[in-house]
């Protein structure tokens, strides 16, 4: 895999595990966290969508869903 893969899957997981940890979160509050623009941010937000890990209740709020995942290192 090309080390910018690898860094999106690893910064795609530390937002879902960001998420998970501390219940519902804002866009803005996850822009904060990990130091990145919105528009990346909303792309990672989109495959945890796609993939039903993720919802929006409200715009720009993020929850995770009830879907299992295995978590690995």
């Amino acid at each position: 895999m090309k080390p910018t893969t690898d860094r999106m899957l690893n910064r795609i997981k530390d937002v879902y595990k960001y998420i998970h940890e501390n219940g519902t979160v804002t866009t803005q509050d996850l822009v904060d966290e990990f130091g990145i623009t919105p528009r990346t941010i909303q792309r990672d937000l989109n495959v945890l969508a796609f993939n039903d890990l993720v919802e929006s209740p409200t715009r720009g709020q993020w929850t995770t869903t009830r879907k299992k995942v295995k978590m690995t290192s």
